[in-house]
């Protein structure tokens, strides 16, 4: 199934129906009066969050979603039945956005929530509403309330625990693979990943989401490769694992050519708890690993772990990390999240992945 994380649609609530003119006029009755319905309430625009939609893809087929119209009043006093509410699913994680992208008009983070977008219009009285001492034939009722239409902007921001973040063929999928059983692509060039895969990991009893997206590059905010929308995707997330590749010739200048892309694209990634692993060490000898992790520990400023994806080495620690700061995020208490220091204690816990 194709991924799409961004649409443009059209809404229209129902409009509401119109009054009824009506006279009652039965045998033996002289002054039977007025007796028109009024109109029928139009339906609403209700966008609720389901869990079971991974994708914005059915959106590129149906863009425009217009409610019911109330039905017109009748004579004898009917009302006009209202419109049926329309009811737009879309996935867990999802931002409403203006047509402009400029707010926010709702943010659907939880799985069966739901927003009335826009209100169906009034159904208009009929004449029998209208019936006063002075006026007691009135000849005239209201039409329906025209309802609201608006285009709005869908963007997706996958609901995801743990973001993987680094260059092209740093070995983020490779990783996702060997700690979830998601299968995304891998190969040996850059831009195999050309959209978000998820996975979920499991660590003693706590199970979280692992979210891979498309690597950076330099310039990635201004269109550069993929670009940086995907970041979208790890918004949410508690914790950044952010890959190196250890055979990058520089592997200081590859972490800061990331952390730029991440301050250059906002939304708060900077100031995510990040967990910094120089990868592919198999490839790597002794003397060559050494340097590598001085090289990468001066630019990160943090204690560099040590992984790799397709031997294992130092994946279950990783991984004992990630958890512990995801269980963390969950609870609420601060005190209990990893520093940056990953001391012993933080790796030697019950965690058994």
């Amino acid at each position: 199934m194709k991924f799409l994380d961004q649409a443009k649609i059209y809404l229209k609530a129902g409009d509401g129906g119109n009054g009824c003119i009506g006279f009652r006029r039965e045998k033996f009755i002289e002054f039977g009066g007025p007796d028109g319905g009024d109109g029928g309430g139009g339906g609403d625009v209700i966008f609720e969050a389901a869990r079971n939609l991974n994708t914005l893809i059915d959106f590129r087929y149906h863009q425009h979603f217009k409610a019911e119209r109330g039905d017109d009043g009748g004579s004898a006093n009917r009302s006009g039945r209202a419109g049926k509410d329309l009811i737009v699913k879309v996935p867990v994680g999802t931002e409403i956005l203006s047509e402009d992208k400029e707010e926010v008009l709702a943010d659907m983070a939880e799985d069966g929530q739901r927003v009335v977008m826009l209100r169906g219009g009034n159904g208009g009285f009929g004449n029998a509403h209208f019936k006063t001492s002075s006026n007691q034939a009135p000849e005239f009722a209201n039409p329906g309330q025209e309802a609201p239409e608006l285009w709005v902007w869908l963007r997706l921001k996958l609901i995801a625990d743990v973001g993987l973040v680094g260059l092209p063929n740093a070995g983020k999928s490779t990783f996702l693979a060997t700690v979830t059983r998601a299968r995304p692509k891998i190969a040996d060039y850059p831009f195999t990943t050309l959209h978000p895969n998820l996975g979920v990991a499991q660590v003693g009893e706590l199970e979280f989401v692992i979210a891979d997206i498309p690597g950076l590059i330099e310039g990635a905010h201004e269109g550069a490769g993929l670009g940086d929308r995907f970041l979208g995707h790890v918004e949410r997330c508690a914790v950044l694992l952010h890959l190196v590749d250890g055979t990058e010739e520089d592997v200081g200048a590859a972490y800061k050519t990331v952390r730029r892309e991440l301050k250059a694209y906002g939304g708060k990634l900077i100031g995510k708890k990040e967990i910094v692993a120089l990868n592919k060490i198999d490839a790597l000898d002794e003397d060559t690993r050494a340097e590598k992790l001085a090289a990468l520990t001066k630019a990160s400023r943090k204690k560099v772990m040590m992984i790799s994806g397709v031997s294992g080495e130092g994946r279950a620690d990783a991984l004992r990390n990630l958890a512990k700061i995801v269980a963390a995020s969950r609870s609420g208490d601060p005190t209990e999240e990893l520093d940056s220091s990953y001391d012993d204690k933080a790796t030697s816990g019950d965690w058994t992945p």
